[in-house]
């Protein structure tokens, strides 16, 4: 088999998918997993990833959803960018970003949501959207007509999107701006100079490394804890 050909995307939604019903079969539900069993599977909770220094949930939670429908909308979404956002930046770039901004995404919502249950693609999701429209930006003179449909396209399914967020109270909007913010600044510099990845992921890195601290002094301010 030729790695090569392998379609990150559909990697992607296999892996989600495959956790999807493992979570599902040890809960007895396919339509709504309890918090019990998320938890178990590495779902995030910021007194467990804080206080407890179980920093592996901020990835895991990644590709964890607690129902059908989450999955549902995250994998339609992560089929119809993530295969534009392959061909555009390229396998290595792809997976970067993706990782990148969804560990931005997940680490915005431990600030803001500190003792709630999270989990979920859609922080990364938005981070390739955010890739996309950075992409667009920084070849916004030689964009011909079929790439400006493009980009309104894709403008118009990330405002439905934010318009969606908003709209439902359950979603963790805090992780879908984070990923989207980290991802247009990503999107943007690979755009200009593709060799300029490696200097994006070393600053993507550091950016986490001082997340970290800032979690651990905010914890520490809200619940008198030592991180």
């Amino acid at each position: 088999m030729n790695i090569s050909k392998l379609s990150v995307t559909n990697i992607l939604i296999t892996i989600n998918i495959a956790l999807y019903l493992l979570c599902a079969i040890s809960s007895g539900n396919f339509v709504d997993i309890d918090l019990e069993t998320l938890l178990d599977f590495g779902a995030m909770n910021g007194l467990l990833v804080v206080a407890k220094e179980q920093w592996y949930r901020v990835f895991s939670a990644m590709f964890l959803h607690g129902g059908a429908m989450h999955i549902a909308m995250n994998m339609i979404s992560l089929y119809i960018v993530g295969r534009v956002v392959e061909m555009y930046f390229g396998k290595v770039a792809y997976i970067v970003l993706y990782i990148t901004t969804g560990l931005f995404g997940a680490m915005v919502s431990l600030y803001i949501h500190t003792n709630s249950v999270g989990m979920g693609a859609s922080g990364a999701i938005f981070g390739i959207f955010g890739a996309m429209i950075g992409f667009f930006v920084a070849h916004k003179e030689h964009l011909g007509p079929k790439g400006k449909e493009i980009f309104k396209k894709f403008g118009t399914i990330l405002a439905l999107n934010l318009f969606l967020g908003l709209s439902i109270s359950s979603i963790d909007m805090s992780a879908h701006i984070g990923g989207l913010v980290m991802g247009l600044v990503g999107g943007f510099v690979i755009a200009k100079n593709p060799k300029a990845l490696w200097i994006y992921t070393a600053s993507s890195l550091v950016l986490l490394y001082l997340f970290v601290g800032l979690l651990q002094s905010h914890y520490v301010q809200i619940y008198q804890i030592v991180a």
